[in-house]
């Protein structure tokens, strides 16, 4: 045997010995794998042998070669590739996939002992397995990854990869990729990457997530290399699970105070007037609450509603509702899901201090024409996806609208009885694949409101919004994001009368974004995210103009601010072990408020008024007038304790250069915004948090507990009687002073089986402190007093039991505690003019909130054959008609003054709509 052995090796001396030694040049500019080795063939006396599907039709060559030898030609060509060479005597060329043909012997073969070790050293070679994958109850396939490269043979090699949506493309985030057998595991990031470390040889995977297929995959690990894997969501699960989300996402991601919800399973909870409401049901998890019945705008962990970035395919939503907050602004059918950050902030946001939230649309079908539709008491919601290019591109055109008068007319408000509204929204979407590489993608919006709640006075205001973005894959490590986005928000009040004095008043804020961002995986336990931001805002503060020629209103515009708002940040998510998770990185924000612009000085030994000026500055256009901006942290850690217990621990500081300048209680259409300026400071916030997360009996059920604390500064508020629109001194009606809130939120949520739905309960606490060494810019003496959303207690019930795959029970349980309103405790004279005396601000509250509703919901047949797919859902809003007051105001009658509370909806609201899906 071993004299044959020999011959052998002899006769391959020959044959490589032997080998042509000339020199070849070459030119190949852009041409694929295929061609430039057919090039190869056609200029020289060279053949090759290789499998067809062995090419990758993706590479593509573009290099040159002057007086080379073959081999190095080859392998300059090869090195991107899993293809192996093999010179021949005869001029004839071998390929091979991932393995070498080995021409000689190691040194030592005919030692018994060395070969002994070899062989134990090779029995994990992963050329030397024959064994075939097991078909099971999931089905394995088997993948060779990398090529054998000799001389650089390991124990372990790098896998790394992209999990995308087969259907959208869309990466998917916390998809687990478990090794069977190995206690190895990673877990993908928000751009859908992982990374893995695994032996030499063969290696058994299996992704898992809950609404996403599960699928195994039988790994020959040659080298380090790259697995992509495309995944089906499982759409007969998605009913069961109201959050969607990975089993073990909340134990083992680093973030503290972050929620995930997906659009299409928020279809089951009962909404007043049977709207589908992502935002809405935002408001039922522990830390997030609304103001009251009807409000828009969110407060989150004790912040105002004006500190939370809302975004719309990472482009800001002024104002994310219809008619006063009662419907969303956006079409339930063309939004993908949302993510929830009121914890430890990502590095990648900026410009506001309490919470992040992150909406995505639908990326578009690219196979076949897709749409759903719905109808209902108020609005009508339609939603179309066509391919343009079969699996490389499609368009989302959605359009919405409403025929609401009827449903003012029943309102428990008497203004409310005589009033008209009518809205409109409208979305579309372009998502095109260039190449696996390169993808592009632009989506549109725009929605409107008009509404009257006078019969002499016509309010109208519009979200406007575009963005583009250009994402390219370097390689599997390496990526970039560049977005260009415009968003643009203004309203407008026409008021017309029986008098000459009748008037347009108008507002507008614009802002024009350019991001760029990166992120590099740099081994199994460490990626990198960095990039720079800048936005350049527009306001134009207001302006009034005669509504008619023939008014006498005196026109009057208050100059434009400009400012520019740019960020660089850095993040890193480092993975220690395998209980210890750091996501750590630093943001610097930088702020120029810009000219032309004129601003004032005052007396620092005078309190801010028209009296109290001193001095004015004047600004040439673009001009820097003030600069803020400093370095914000953002850390989160995780330290497993089980598999299905950790612990985390949150910090984050944040700018927020902007500001709302308003007098009531919720968030209105027609609040305005104001930039930071050389007399209006910046806000700012630091939070930390810890919380622990358990999963019990097989991720069934899951327990979190988190506690948090906030301080604040230089928050915004109004001084008693103030006037706030078209004010060119706006900073002298205002004070500006410091914030703090705490709390612990609990939340136990139910994933499987036939009840599924979650509790959430806050216990929170926010208080506002404004003093000063004038007392006419003190609150409450200067001490801390109760914001206006302090609300200590709030519970929030959502349940669904389904009956069968069809039919199914829902409900929403709401109690939260009565906020802090500001009441008349007595009254005075004064000038022979009687007067009211009012208590502290805040230092009262109105009656604690509590509701009920109930839906029943009926789904079509599951049949996956079926034409369309149809879903009845029938609900009763506030089923117990329970008066839970919005405001509560007081009048004078016969010299006494009475105060009366307003409800939006006072009595049960039944609604009955329809949904198709194609």
């Amino acid at each position: 045997m071993k004299k044959v052995i020999l011959l052998i090796l002899v006769f391959s001396s020959y044959i490589i010995l032997g080998q042509e030694k000339e020199n070849y040049s070459f030119i190949f500019s852009n041409i694929y794998l295929k061609d430039a080795i057919l090039k190869i063939e056609e200029e020289t006396n060279f053949k090759f042998y290789f499998a067809n599907q062995w090419v990758n039709d993706e590479i593509k060559i573009s290099q040159s070669f002057e007086n080379k030898p073959i081999n190095l030609i080859l392998d300059s060509i090869l090195k991107e590739t899993d293809l192996n060479y093999f010179l021949k005597k005869d001029n004839q060329i071998i390929l091979t996939e991932n393995t070498v043909i080995y021409n000689e012997l190691s040194s030592g073969f005919f030692n018994e002992n060395e070969k002994k070790n070899r062989s134990k050293k090779q029995n994990s070679a992963p050329f030397l397995s024959i064994r075939k994958a097991q078909q099971k109850e999931i089905e394995i396939v088997r993948v060779t990854i990398g090529k054998t490269i000799i001389g650089e043979e390991k124990d372990s090699y790098i896998l790394k990869g992209i999990i995308r949506n087969s259907r959208t493309g869309a990466p998917l985030e916390n998809i687990n990729i478990l090794v069977k057998n190995k206690n190895l595991g990673a877990v993908t990031n928000q751009e859908g990457f992982y990374t893995l470390e695994l032996p030499a040889g063969i290696n058994l995977i299996e992704t898992q997530a809950l609404g996403i297929e599960s699928i195994k995959r039988e790994l020959v690990l040659y080298n380090n290399g790259i697995l992509n894997l495309n995944l089906e969501e499982v759409t007969e699960d998605l009913d069961e699970v109201i959050l969607s989300v990975s089993a073990l996402k909340n134990v083992q991601n680093a973030s503290t105070g972050t929620n995930f919800l997906e659009s299409e399973n928020t279809k089951n909870i009962p909404l007043v007037m049977g709207e589908r409401d992502i935002l809405k049901v935002a408001t039922t998890l522990p830390g997030i609450s609304s103001a009251g019945e009807g409000a828009s705008g969110f407060n989150v962990r004790g912040g105002k509603s004006d500190q939370n970035l809302i975004l719309l395919d990472n482009t800001v939503l002024y104002n994310p509702a219809h008619f006063f907050g009662i419907f969303p602004a956006l079409n339930p059918f063309a939004i993908e899901d949302i993510s929830i950050y009121k914890g430890a902030i990502p590095a990648r946001y900026g410009g506001r201090l309490s919470a992040v939230f992150d909406i995505k649309s639908k990326i578009p079908s690219k196979d076949k024409i897709k749409g759903e539709a719905s109808l209902g008491p108020v609005t009508a919601n339609a939603v179309l996806e066509i391919p343009i290019k079969k699996n490389k591109s499609g368009v989302l055109i959605g359009g919405r609208g409403a025929y609401s008068d009827w449903v003012l007319k029943s309102l428990n408000d008497e203004k409310l009885n005589s009033s008209t509204a009518n809205f409109y929204d409208l979305i579309v979407g372009y998502h095109h694949d260039i190449s696996k590489k390169n993808k592009l993608s632009a989506v549109a919006y725009l929605s409107k409101d008009e509404f009257s709640i006078t019969s002499d006075s016509l309010y109208g205001y519009n979200n406007r919004l575009i963005n583009l973005k250009w994402e390219h894959q370097f390689n599997n490590e390496n990526s970039v994001r560049l977005k260009l986005s415009n968003s643009n928000y203004k309203f407008g009040i026409d008021y017309d009368g029986s008098t000459t004095s009748n008037f347009r008043q108008q507002y507008k804020i614009d802002e024009k974004h350019l991001k760029l961002a990166f992120t590099s995986v740099i081994n199994s336990k460490n990626t990198f995210n960095y990039g720079i931001s800048s936005k350049y805002y527009t306001v134009a503060p207001g302006e009034k103009k005669p509504l008619k020629s023939s008014d006498l209103t005196l026109p009057f515009k208050l100059n434009n601010e400009y400012a520019l708002e740019s960020g660089v940040f850095f993040s890193d998510s480092y993975k220690f072990n395998e209980k210890l998770l750091i996501d750590a990185g630093i943001r610097f924000s930088f702020f120029n408020s810009l000219g032309p612009k004129t601003e004032f000085d005052y007396a620092e030994d005078q309190p801010k008024s028209v009296y109290s000026v001193v001095g004015t500055n004047d600004f040439g256009r673009n001009e820097v007038t003030q600069t803020y901006g400093g370095p914000e942290f953002r850390f989160s850690g995780r330290y497993l304790i089980t598999d299905t217990f950790s612990v985390k621990l949150g910090y984050h500081s944040l700018y927020q250069y902007l500001h709302t300048l308003t007098n009531v209680t919720t968030a209105s259409p027609i609040d305005t915004w104001k930039l930071s300026d050389r007399n209006i400071k910046p806000q700012q916030s630091s939070q930390f948090s810890l919380g622990v997360y358990k999963n019990f009996n097989d991720n069934m059920y899951e327990l979190s507990i988190e506690g948090f604390h906030k301080n604040q500064e230089n928050l915004l508020d109004f001084k008693t009687g103030a006037s706030l629109l078209l004010n060119e001194q706006i900073e002298t009606e205002v004070l500006q002073g410091k914030g703090m809130s705490y709390g612990a939120e609990l939340l136990i949520r139910k994933n499987k089986g036939k009840l599924s739905g979650w509790l959430g309960y806050t216990y929170s606490r926010s208080f506002q402190k404004f003093e000063s060494q004038f007392r006419e810019e003190q609150i409450n003496g200067g001490e801390f007093f109760p914001s206006n959303f302090d609300k200590p207690h709030d519970f929030s019930l959502v349940m669904n039991y389904k009956f069968t795959q069809r039919l199914s029970l829902s409900s929403n349980v709401i109690y939260q505690t009565g906020r802090p309103v500001t009441f008349p405790v007595g009254n005075y004279s004064f000038n022979q003019s009687e007067f009211v005396l009012y208590s502290d601000r805040n230092q009262f509250r109105i009656p604690d909130y509590f509701r009920i509703d109930l839906g029943f919901n009926i789904e079509g047949s599951h049949k996956l054959k079926k034409l369309a797919h149809s879903f009845w859902s029938i609900s009763v809003y506030n089923i117990l008609g329970r008066n839970n007051p919005y405001s509560v105001f007081f009048v004078s009658q016969n010299g006494e003054v009475k105060g009366l509370q307003s409800t939006i909806f006072g009595v049960a609201v039944p609604s009955i709509s329809y949904n198709l899906k194609f």
